[in-house]
């Protein structure tokens, strides 16, 4: 199975990320949107997992401990190598604690910690072929160009994260919630 754990967004952000989703889709843009309900902040990228590994994930993340963090959305961005819309998450030292502790909990299960720096998002469209790729770079334009407002997102306080598990489907991943860990 392949794994990652991530903050699950509460419906309101849903709501607000959801009307700014809508305002720059149209039919047939050549981009795959998101879900909203798989819509998460991801915190550690697992991939595939043994059934011993997902045991001691399970075990390492029930003995974590970690106040709950204030989670803030930042602006719209893009990931151009990889074809990515997404809403930015500002990066507070609230939040890099809790993704490295997250790390460092599940290093002795057998995953290396990832090199590149923490860059937290919430993906909102990804680009499909050079159709997509087009796509991607006029919605890129459009909202550098013209008098864009980044919109206001409300800030939430993560209570929780989530083991998830990735499913692939023929309109993208799917992610089943395996399990829940509270911040407390």
């Amino acid at each position: 199975m392949r794994l990652f754990v991530g903050i699950p967004l509460p419906d309101f952000i849903i709501d607000e990320l959801s009307r700014t989703s809508l305002r720059f889709q149209s039919p047939n843009d050549g981009l795959r949107w998101s879900a909203p309900e798989s819509w998460h902040v991801t915190l550690q990228f697992l991939g595939s997992v043994q059934p011993d590994q997902h045991a001691c994930i399970t075990a390492a993340l029930r003995d974590f401990h970690h106040a709950p963090v204030p989670i803030q959305l930042d602006e719209l961005g893009f990931f151009d190598r990889a074809g990515v819309f997404f809403a930015g998450v500002r990066l507070s030292p609230a939040l890099l604690s809790l993704q490295q502790q997250i790390t460092a909990a599940t290093a002795p299960c057998g995953f290396v910690p990832d090199t590149r720096p923490f860059h937290p998002h919430i993906t909102l469209a990804r680009s499909k072929g050079k159709a997509g790729a087009r796509s991607l770079r006029a919605l890129q334009s459009q909202i550098q160009t013209r008098a864009h407002r980044p919109p206001a997102f409300k800030l939430f306080l993560a209570r929780e994260f989530v083991l998830y598990e990735s499913l692939p489907t023929p309109s993208g991943s799917r992610y089943e919630v395996r399990d829940r860990f509270p911040l407390d």
